[in-house]
């Protein structure tokens, strides 16, 4: 004991100096990664705001495809690999072009711009892993702390945009290896997750969090109903990730030029968009999202999670760009709202549980996914929230939305299996 103690000291003025390197990074990174997370979330709500001002701008959503993909092409990116490159940056410490910033905020906002049914935190994994990376560079980090770079960047991005600091710092260090959490990167992704949630603050003030009104009392019938409900839940995160990766190889089989596919994508939203009748999935749905908590008497239809499982995978399958958390969210949140209006169960807390289980069923990512539930919708619900993420984890099988995920231990068995989502 004595010789441990003794050595701890010695070694304790090294300690100090690389703690307060990777607290200078993870403040300089929140900032960087921050402020710019900031302004493109704003540039989303304002190209949001313009596009249901003007309802007739979805008619244009095909010609925002093709220079979406002319832009990729002119950046020399003809097969963008997105979020799923971030992944695989993380786990074997390669590089993440910076010039995937840009790409990915140009084409996510004109993606929401037009109409296209996607998210915002695809742009924030991929801006946080390539600024984050660029900036490591720029400071002349070595080969073997990159991967903590790109997660501290990640984190930074992820907080700017959510408002969940909590969740963001432990995303990053979850999302790459399911089973592994790279638990050297905490302090970076810590700090500059609570920077960049300042910063962003600062630029765009408010609050994500949705709290709900009243919470049941947990009893044993509670409990149960919340065990069915979350199997219920891993069901559709299967069947959105499924969605997903098939409607991108069906695309790019019969479809396989990119401008082709991108047009004929972008048609087939804007025919949807003209048989539902309005807009309701197209976009981010952040207001369909909000009304399912916060508004009791809210109605839709109870395929509303369907209808938006179609529009996100035919927009992102197609060529669009933009992300597949948001819109695991809105489909979360109706389908709890339909499931608890049909049961008698409080609609409001089955939108809450169903949003954090779809978004844990489809990331695999449990804690993430509770500290979400935690960040957004308050602690009275906590035992609610654990019960139905861990076992909406269990029965989500090996399946994602990120096919550069890993599943490194099995869900079911205590053996390493080391095999990709599907």
């Amino acid at each position: 004991m004595g010789t441990n103690y003794v050595a701890y000291w010695k070694t304790l003025p090294y300690k100090l100096l690389v703690g307060l390197k990777w607290i200078g990074f993870g403040v300089l990174t929140g900032i960087l990664v921050g402020g710019v997370s900031a302004l493109f979330a704003k540039a989303i709500v304002l190209a949001t705001g313009f596009r249901l001002a003007h309802t007739w701008i979805v008619f244009l959503l095909p010609l925002a495809g093709l220079f979406i993909v002319w832009f990729y092409h002119r950046l020399g990116a003809r097969k963008p690999r997105g979020t799923n490159l971030v992944l695989e940056a993380i786990r074997e410490s390669e590089r993440v072009p910076v010039k995937m910033a840009p790409l990915i905020i140009v084409s996510t906002v004109l993606t929401h711009l037009f109409g296209g049914s996607a998210g915002r935190e695809g742009a924030a994994l991929q801006v946080g892993g390539s600024l984050g990376h660029g900036l490591g560079q720029l400071l002349h980090f070595r080969k073997e702390e990159r991967r903590r770079t790109i997660m501290c960047g990640m984190s930074a991005a992820f907080s700017a945009l959510f408002g969940t600091p909590l969740a963001a710092t432990v995303l990053s260090m979850e999302i790459s290896t399911v089973g592994v959490m790279y638990y050297s990167s905490l302090v970076p992704c810590a700090v500059s997750a609570l920077t960049a949630h300042f910063v962003a603050q600062v630029i765009n003030p408010g609050s994500e969090a949705m709290l709900l009104s009243a919470v049941p009392a947990f009893y044993v019938r509670d409990a149960v109903c919340t065990g069915l409900f979350a199997w219920a839940c891993a069901l559709v995160s299967i069947l959105f990730a499924t969605s997903m990766h098939s409607s991108k190889k069906l695309l790019q089989k019969y479809f396989p030029n990119d401008y082709i596919r991108v047009a004929v994508s972008g048609v087939i939203i804007v025919v949807l968009t003209l048989l539902v009748g309005d807009q309701t999935y197209n976009g981010t749905g952040s207001n369909i999202i909000a009304s399912c908590i916060e508004n009791p008497t809210f109605k839709l239809a109870f395929y509303a999670f369907l209808l938006k499982i179609l529009f996100t995978s035919v927009t992102l399958g197609g060529g669009f760009q933009g992300g597949e958390i948001v819109p695991s969210l809105f489909i979360g949140a109706t389908f709890g709202h339909v499931v608890g209006s049909f049961t008698g169960m409080n609609p409001a807390l089955c939108s809450a549980i169903g949003m954090a289980c779809v978004f844990c069923g489809v990331t695999n990512c449990p804690l993430a996914s509770l500290l979400i539930a935690f960040e957004m919708f308050g602690f009275d619900a906590s035992s609610y929230f654990i019960l139905a993420i861990a076992i909406t984890y269990l029965f989500s099988g090996n399946y994602g939305i990120y096919g550069a995920q890993k599943i490194r231990f099995s869900k079911w068995d205590p053996a390493e299996i080391d095999a990709n989502t599907h």
